[in-house]
């Protein structure tokens, strides 16, 4: 049986590719996905790609993560700032996490330099753009 990683995507990011394309890329999530997909079919791994612009499937996720995989990858978008539910859930899961922004974070308004989830977070990944989560997931590969 493969191992699992999820890779859970916050809202709004499936509007990836058309809205505010000059902050976040052309790239869509369902290009994400096809990358991180190749990576890790060479790595034996199964990825569980989602995305929600709703707080609590998104937590639901996590505790299915938790009980089915190896690690988690989150972009928590715009409950990165806001979502204690998400740090605690994260928390809980007791897994290596790996946080990923498409946009630097620090570059941008002082609310969004403030993230819940990077106190949970074995790594950060933030100003990349989408190479971002294929940085995510060669770093977590290693961690398990």
């Amino acid at each position: 049986m493969k191992k699992k990683i999820y890779i859970l995507n916050g809202p709004n990011l499936n509007l990836l590719g058309e809205r505010e394309p000059e902050i976040y890329g052309r790239s869509s999530l369902k290009d994400v996905e096809k990358s991180l997909n190749k990576i890790a079919k060479t790595n034996s791994l199964e990825i569980v790609f989602e995305q929600s612009n709703h707080e609590g499937e998104l937590i639901e996720l996590i505790q299915t993560a938790s009980k089915e995989s190896k690690g988690i990858i989150i972009n928590p978008a715009g409950y990165t700032h806001t979502s204690i539910a998400i740090y605690d859930a994260l928390l809980s899961s007791k897994l290596p996490i790996i946080e990923v922004h498409l946009s630097n974070i620090y570059k941008r308004e002082n609310f969004r330099h403030i993230s819940y989830v990077s106190k949970a977070a074995d790594g950060i990944i933030s100003g990349l753009g989408v190479e971002g989560y294929i940085f995510a997931l060669k770093a977590l590969i290693s961690k398990i």
